[in-house]
């Protein structure tokens, strides 16, 4: 079953890597040419790695690492996140610790999978997120919207999604502190 899984994000993202060129951020974005077919294979020795500043210890990290770089908006407000929860526009994970949600309350309509988990939940089968989480496992097409107490998680747990090949994902930056807040002054 961890092959099948392992084999699984492989499929998903390896091609999506070799078929479209991606910029880690550092150098690519001063100019420089974009990671390619050609250089992925020696992401570790070759120049362009070593210039980046995102050179880890592996390729495997390296390569999640430029690949989970976005670009764009990926934050959500509290007027936002309010009209996602009620047109059903998003899977909304809560990342926080179950104990956490016991003592403060959690996001109504949320599926809490804590930051721990968040890179194996998204690759379980279907019908075995739905036993463990009690949701709907989100496809990769699918929007997603990470929340936590204050966004540090929240943003660890999108750019854990990227690199697995999410599409549509962004992160509530107020959290939990933020919703409370919001929620008692309407």
């Amino acid at each position: 079953m961890a092959l099948r899984r392992c084999l699984r994000v492989a499929a998903g993202v390896i091609p999506r890597l070799l078929l479209n060129p991606v910029r880690c951020g550092a150098c690519c974005a001063s100019g420089r040419s974009p990671l390619s077919t050609t250089t992925v294979s020696s992401l570790v020795s070759n120049t362009h790695a070593r210039r980046c500043s995102y050179a880890l210890t592996s390729k495997t990290e390296l390569l999640l690492r430029c690949y989970s770089s976005s670009s764009g908006n990926t934050d959500v407000s509290y007027d936002q996140l309010k009209q996602i929860l009620v047109g059903h526009k998003a899977v909304v994970f809560d990342v926080r610790e179950p104990w956490e949600l016991r003592e403060y309350g959690s996001i109504p309509g949320s599926i809490n999978v804590p930051l721990g988990q968040v890179d194996h939940a998204l690759q379980l089968d279907p019908d075995e997120f739905k036993e463990k989480y009690g949701g709907d496992m989100p496809q990769p097409m699918d929007n997603i919207v990470f929340s936590c107490l204050a966004g540090i998680r929240s943003k660890k747990a999108l750019e854990m999604a990227t690199s697995l090949g999410y599409k549509a994902v962004q992160h509530y930056p107020g959290g939990w502190q933020d919703w409370a807040k919001n929620e008692q002054l309407n």
